[in-house]
């Protein structure tokens, strides 16, 4: 009779272990952004894209939105961000199919809609590039804990503007999920890696 018993206690022991370790990595916590388990709210806002169409927050409803600010004539941190996004967008939307890439302007100066335009089908043409006055990007980048700032002299043809390298997740119902940070190492552009914003995601939709 023991000899029957053990083997089942073994089994029902090993099967709950099992339940209890698939649990555990389903839920598991993202590990590469700071994530919310309160989502915070995006405030209402209204941009144009660069097909000169509105574009509010009506937008986000029911997608997965990666927001990251730049401009169109920055040098670096901006192109190899969006080239970074576009090596996994395919990825992305292998977890999500309902999964959208904004690039917010933070230079309406000089990043004009036919500008925009231009330059956003280079990465992909799926992606979206959104410009709006200053009055509508402060506030919107403040909402999103992202910031911006130009210290130069508008009126010279080559300013620089500064902003934040981070990417931003926004849920199906138009609240932040979670902010990628990029690492800062010397002698390398801060990036938000690919990888990690895949393997963060996965964990993110499950537990949404």
């Amino acid at each position: 009779m023991h000899k029957v018993v053990l083997p089942v206690i073994i089994a029902v022991v090993a099967a709950l272990s099992g339940v209890f370790l698939y649990q555990k990595l389903m839920l598991a916590e993202p590990e590469h952004s700071l994530y919310y388990q309160s989502p915070r709210e995006v405030k209402a806002f209204e941009f144009t894209d660069h097909q000169g169409n509105s574009f509010t927050n009506q937008q986000l409803n029911q997608q997965w939105s990666w927001v990251f600010f730049g401009y169109t004539s920055c040098p670096d941190i901006c192109p190899t961000t969006l080239q970074e996004l576009n090596f996994v967008y395919d990825d992305l939307k292998k977890v999500a199919n309902n999964t959208q890439v904004l690039l917010v302007s933070v230079d309406p100066n000089r990043d004009t809609q036919e500008r925009l335009n231009q330059y956003i089908p280079y990465f992909n043409e799926e992606f979206f590039a959104l410009r709006a006055g200053h009055d509508v990007l402060f506030p919107f980048a403040r909402n999103l804990g992202l910031m911006y700032s130009v210290h130069d002299d508008t009126t010279q043809e080559n300013y620089l503007v500064d902003h934040s390298a981070s990417v931003v997740l926004i849920n199906p119902d138009g609240d932040i999920a979670a902010i990628f940070k990029p690492d800062h190492e010397l002698g390398k552009l801060p990036i938000v890696k690919g990888d990690d914003l895949l393997v963060d995601f996965e964990k993110i939709v499950r537990l949404y």
